[in-house]
């Protein structure tokens, strides 16, 4: 991979480093505002900060496009799910501080789009090895273009790495696409809410607890609508932890508002995808 589109960029600088006062040419001495995450680092807490509720939002709205989809036809899910592997692409190469990296992010876009057009093609039930095809093909492809990459040693390993995760996130968010259109809208429902409710300002434990109530309640809720029953609450719950484990995936030591609008709306969706496939398929 070119070097110019897949070297890190360089560190934040550390929240114990002093601002430099700058003085004005006829006004008093002024300091560089700090950062949130070094206010954060200099107070002594921690400098994980999550993406917030407008990412939430987005999340919500995708979510949402997705539950209305699903039980239409899988051609007119893909739209939906192909905009969620492009976000999830590029946010992964941002929240590594890999950015620009064009050919990182097309090639991950291009893996889930490829899944996207085999499972298309496939049974249901073919599922993983189509994924798990496309995924062993394009980890050949990353490493191959890797080759041109004329980087440091640590930074061509941090390139494959970020390459081989983010091609393998875009596949795995096919999964909307594989699993039963009933559980694509229960696990919907409940990464919406679970991500939402997570972006409400309360204390960290309490706030985890109701983000995980809400899942399951989408999941109930959810589950009478499509027939899944009461086992609709099992797939929501875990849809929904896997949403904030997204969350805090999202929540980058030194978080910009780019990877809080990209990461941080497509991983909840894009890792609840293999436990809507699974799920779906156990308890449908």
């Amino acid at each position: 991979m070119a070097t110019a589109g897949m070297t890190p960029a360089g560190p934040a600088p550390a929240a114990t480093t002093a601002p430099q006062p700058a003085r004005a040419a006829n006004g008093p001495v002024t300091t560089a505002p700090l950062k949130p995450n070094q206010i954060a680092r200099a107070e002594g807490r921690s400098p994980i900060i999550p993406p917030g509720i407008q990412p939430a939002a987005l999340t919500a709205v995708l979510a949402l496009l997705i539950a209305v989809a699903a039980p239409l036809a899988r051609p007119v899910l893909c739209v939906p799910v192909v905009l969620l592997q492009a976000v999830t692409a590029a946010g992964w190469f941002r929240l590594n501080g890999m950015w620009p990296a064009r050919q990182g992010i097309a090639l991950a876009f291009l893996g889930g789009v490829t899944t996207d057009v085999a499972l298309l093609a496939t049974p249901h039930e073919d599922a993983p090895l189509v994924a798990l095809g496309t995924l062993g093909v394009w980890c050949l492809l990353v490493l191959v273009l890797q080759l041109r990459n004329r980087s440091s040693a640590d930074e061509r390993m941090y390139a494959l790495t970020a390459g081989l995760t983010s091609s393998a996130l875009a596949v795995l968010a096919s999964g909307q696409l594989a699993a039963d259109p009933n559980a694509v809208v229960v696990g919907a429902a409940a990464v919406a809410l679970a991500t939402l409710a997570r972006a409400v300002p309360l204390p960290s434990v309490v706030s985890l607890v109701i983000a995980l109530l809400a899942a399951a309640g989408a999941g109930i809720a959810a589950g009478q609508l499509t027939g899944m029953g009461q086992s609709g609450a099992v797939l929501g719950l875990a849809a929904g932890g896997c949403a904030l484990i997204g969350l805090r995936v999202a929540s980058y030591d030194y978080p910009s508002r780019f990877v809080h609008m990209t990461a941080g709306v497509a991983l909840p969706l894009a890792l609840a995808a293999p436990a809507v496939y699974v799920l779906g398929r156990a308890l449908g």
